[in-house]
């Protein structure tokens, strides 16, 4: 096939949709004139078997390297003329679809305007076209690995279903534990069902389940790659504790050097002021004074 470009022009009149606000002879006659076109049409419906047909008819004859298609939304049909470009014998991604119907004829109500308007959506597709290069699609292999950053009961949710598919999960929280603001609340929205009682089994099975690594008091510090094979940085927060000795009962705390800050907790009732002393090692302490 020819390497000089050989574009081949089709507008289609979607029924009314654009031919009944759109002069599409007119834009086919202009597209004529652009550079690189060797064939210009219209045709009622292009997206229909016989309009792809014509693609190819031309394809094979004329010896077209490029396709456009003057037409509707990309998200319609762009996937079908690529296939019809690709089956013909040329590349894929050397199609280029106009938009005139979403971006043109249904929100132009004059026929010259909405006409105007297609000329220019049409000569910036056939420009574009005219200097785009073959791609070729490629096979990487991909890691399948989840991360989830956050262990809220989005993250434990989601973490929990991609695992239970099969796939392996690490899920990062930069809390000591999982559980989120989901896990401080007494009762939720709109049923007033214990919250407790809904995200602890899940909490549970998130650090059981043997697809999800669960890596608490950590951050993402970084991220590269590309999709399918990002490469991830973490760091763990030191906790100064054997964690796999640990067993929660507390005794740590209460021995701990580091002052907590706030030191105390002030609550205020009227006139009253309630003072609660927090230091580590000691039992709390409350003092009341009147104002």
């Amino acid at each position: 096939m020819s390497t000089e470009p050989r574009i081949g022009f089709y507008v289609c009149h979607c029924g009314s949709n654009i031919a009944g606000t759109v002069d599409v002879r007119a834009i086919a006659d202009f597209a004529r004139t652009q550079d690189g076109v060797a064939v210009s049409r219209d045709y009622r419906f292009m997206c229909s078997s016989p309009g792809q047909e014509l693609i190819k008819k031309d394809i094979k004859e004329l010896g077209l390297n490029r396709i456009v298609v003057a037409a509707c939304s990309p998200t319609m049909h762009e996937a079908t003329f690529r296939r019809v470009c690709q089956e013909s014998g040329v590349n894929p991604y050397l199609f280029q679809i106009a938009n005139i119907r979403e971006q043109c004829s249904w929100v132009t109500e004059d026929k010259e305007l909405a006409t105007e308007k297609a000329r220019g959506l049409v000569a910036a597709a056939l420009n574009r076209v005219l200097y785009q290069r073959p791609l070729l699609t490629r096979k990487v292999p991909v890691n399948a690995r989840t991360l989830i950053v956050g262990g809220g009961i989005a993250g434990i949710q989601a973490a929990l279903e991609i695992a239970d598919a099969g796939h392996d999960v690490v899920l990062v929280e930069q809390s000591p534990s999982v559980g989120g603001h989901m896990i401080q609340l007494d009762k939720t929205f709109p049923t007033l069902d214990c919250s407790a009682c809904i995200l602890t089994p899940k909490m549970t099975m998130v650090g059981a389940h043997p697809h999800i690594k669960l890596m608490t008091y950590a951050e993402v510090i970084g991220v590269s790659g590309y999709v399918g094979n990002f490469k991830v940085k973490v760091r763990k927060k030191a906790r100064f504790v054997d964690v796999a000795k640990c067993t929660g009962c507390g005794v740590c705390w209460n021995n701990c050097p580091r002052v907590v800050a706030p030191e105390e907790r002030v609550i205020k009732k009227g006139d009253t002021i309630a003072k609660t002393v927090l230091r580590p090692g000691t039992q709390p302490v409350a003092e009341a004074a009147h104002g």
